[in-house]
């Protein structure tokens, strides 16, 4: 973890509500009242000529994030081909005219809004930090189910936060007032006064910040700190703790897109379609198994009727039972195979159940896929674009 240095304000800005203080330390970076760069985006959006043909999807250039969404990607048969890995630049073979361009997070989310890219996958967080609620961002898949993490606002355990459970609590302690307002640290500088904004709290100080946050408030630098928490044993760890009400913001791996690329530029939803599909297909199958089984019975319903009676054996919509055919053709008499999925958290005990009916020969295997007959995100989506 890097030392964390002085602070050395450097403005401060007002509000009705929200006072937001933008400062040099931890690393060495300094704010500015010019406009942000999501602004300039913006603007450049919209005189940027849309000259090129190829379609372009932003992920994570380094770390586990980085490492999980290109795992997703391969998951769902989408391996990205990289030639070199120093290329910022590589392509998706089974998706032509598709580049995948290597991004920090949060030049994903400015290069969406720019129009420099057209897809991208990146943390609900970045997107909410970095898009500042841009309208043309749109949110196509919101659980990815990886880089699962909150963002949450953690003050110190002892001193006069001992009793501070809430953020009501926060808001009402005494101690705060125009000329000493609550310090935050934070590298979130748009959602963190924005939440502070939304929940009451009228004198507070923001404090930029890229590093060791939770040394800030035990430094004397900080009385509070906003930041992602995982497991939360960071904050243990450095005798912090979070309060009720002061989770800002549940996030997760997200496929984000620039509306007018959707709309405008040939062949972006149709690859989104099958971007979509193949995510949703894999994640529903994630932890699925197929169980198979030969059973005797008197017929299909009344195997179905057994299958059914026990609570494991439902499957996704109910068994599947067919009649079981001899090597040397022909139907074998009151023999069945049957066939459910089950999720691996039951799947013993499905087995047992199984035998306990009747079920012999039973095979299992993972799934990879569960198609549906279309995604509900995939209908969602074309209703948010008027299609």
């Amino acid at each position: 973890m890097s030392a964390i240095q002085s602070l050395s304000p450097q403005f401060l800005y007002s509000s009705a509500s929200v006072t937001v203080k933008f400062s040099v330390k931890f690393t060495v970076s300094r704010c500015s009242l010019a406009p942000s760069p999501v602004t300039v985006a913006n603007e450049n959006a919209e005189k940027r000529p849309q000259e090129r043909n190829e379609i372009r999807l932003g992920v994570p250039s380094k770390g586990r994030m980085a490492a999980d969404t290109l795992d997703l990607l391969k998951d769902c048969q989408l391996s990205v081909k990289q030639v070199n890995p120093r290329q910022y630049v590589a392509e998706i073979p089974q998706i032509p005219n598709l580049e995948v361009w290597f991004q920090r997070p949060k030049d994903v989310v400015r290069k969406l809004v720019s129009g420099d890219l057209d897809l991208g996958m990146v943390g609900l967080d970045t997107v909410h930090e970095y898009g500042q609620g841009d309208e043309d961002l749109i949110i196509i898949h919101d659980a990815l189910d990886f880089g699962d993490c909150r963002l949450s606002l953690a003050i110190p355990k002892y001193g006069i936060f001992e009793n501070v459970n809430s953020i009501k609590d926060l808001a009402q302690m005494p101690q705060w007032t125009p000329e000493r307002p609550l310090r935050v640290a934070t590298g979130f500088t748009y959602m963190g006064p924005k939440f502070m904004k939304e929940v009451g709290l009228k004198y507070v100080t923001f404090s930029t910040a890229d590093g060791a946050l939770e040394a800030a408030p035990a430094m004397g630098i900080a009385d509070a700190i906003v930041d992602l928490v995982s497991s939360g044993t960071t904050l243990r760890e450095n005798n912090l703790k979070e309060i009720e009400g002061g989770v800002i913001l549940e996030s997760q791996a997200v496929l984000v897109a620039s509306r007018k690329s959707l709309v405008q530029r040939k062949g972006v939803l149709d690859v989104t379609h099958e971007m979509l599909e193949r995510f949703e297909a894999h994640l529903r199958a994630s932890g699925q198994f197929t169980v198979t089984a030969n059973m005797r019975g008197s017929s299909a319903e009344e195997v179905a009727d057994r299958v059914l009676s026990q609570p494991s054996l439902s499957g996704l919509q109910g068994p599947t039972v067919s009649p079981v055919f001899s090597k040397g053709g022909g139907v074998l008499p009151d023999y069945y195979a049957m066939v459910i999925c089950v999720p691996k958290r039951a799947l013993y005990k499905s087995v047992q159940q199984l035998r306990a009916i009747g079920g012999s020969g039973v095979l299992v295997s993972p799934l990879t896929y569960i198609f549906d007959e279309e995604t509900p995100r995939w209908r969602e989506l074309l209703s948010k674009l008027g299609l």
